[in-house]
Order: structure tokens, then C-alpha cells, then sequence
């Protein structure tokens, strides 16, 4: 389990146009802006990434660890509005879970893990809904497992 306290990550030009690479102090990279023919992902979108990889860990510990329950997928979709005026804040966010489990599990399940997600453990959501409307619904699928 992650302790909250302090974090360090750097970002670094890479000398050429505006691209810059994101590094953690585990060796974790992301890259910032195009590099030749290989697209980056914006410091903004990066927020969305975030968000969706923070609630989309904290969806599957649920279903899966806690509950024990038979998900198989899960993807986390989130778009996000951002004002005109500088500094250009995301103001509105929509996040939309889509699970697939290998057997029928209660929507009330899948409810439950995306609101304790959303109110309490996803710190991401929680500093984007500080400045923005954050919104989310979700999509179940059953589909046997064929192995």
C-alpha cells in the first residue's frame, strides 16, 4: 500500500519543440509533447489519465479482492471540458466505467465499488473535483470466460 507523504518526479526537455519527459524516482517515464513520429500525451490530458487509472485501480480492488467477485475488464473513459480563460481548468468531467465479468454480479456491487472510488479513496478525483463538476456512470457486460 502507497503511504501518503512526500513524492518526487522531474520532467525534462529533450531539446527539441516542447516535448518534455515525465520520470518517477522508480523509473516509471511518461512522455510530454510528440517525439519525431511518436505522439505524447499533453500535461492536461495527463490529469484525465490519472483520474482514470486512480479510480479504475480502486474499482478492480474492489470487485476483485474484496468481493471476490468474477471481473474480467475494466476501462475507464473520461472526457473533460476545460474553460477559455487562462489558467484553462478542466471544469466539467465525465468518467464512464465499462466492466466485463465472466458471470452475472449485482450492479449494486458495481455501484458500490465506483462511489467508495469516487467519495472516498480516488485522490485524483478528489483534486479534480475541487474546480470541476465530476460526473460518472458505467456499463456492465457478462461475457463467459472461454478458456
Amino acid at each position: 500500500m502507497i503511504k501518503a507523504g512526500w513524492r518526487e518526479v522531474s520532467a525534462e526537455w529533450v531539446g527539441k519543440g516542447l516535448t518534455f519527459i515525465g520520470k518517477n524516482q522508480q523509473g516509471g517515464t511518461v512522455q510530454m509533447g510528440d517525439l519525431g513520429d511518436k505522439p505524447g500525451i499533453p500535461p492536461m490530458e495527463l490529469l484525465l489519465v490519472s483520474v482514470a487509472g486512480c479510480t479504475g485501480m480502486d474499482v478492480v480492488h474492489i470487485l476483485r479482492n474484496k468481493k471476490r467477485l468474477p471481473v474480467r475488464d475494466v476501462k475507464v473513459t473520461v472526457r473533460g471540458r476545460r474553460r477559455e480563460e487562462y489558467p484553462q481548468i478542466y471544469v466539467e468531467v465525465h468518467l464512464h466505467y465499462e466492466i466485463v465479468a465472466d458471470e452475472p454480479i449485482s450492479p449494486k456491487d458495481v455501484e458500490q465499488a465506483i462511489n467508495l472510488s469516487q467519495d472516498k479513496y480516488c485522490s485524483a478525483s478528489a483534486i479534480l473535483k475541487a474546480v470541476a463538476e465530476v460526473k460518472y456512470d458505467y456499463s456492465l457486460r457478462v461475457e463467459p470466460s472461454r478458456a
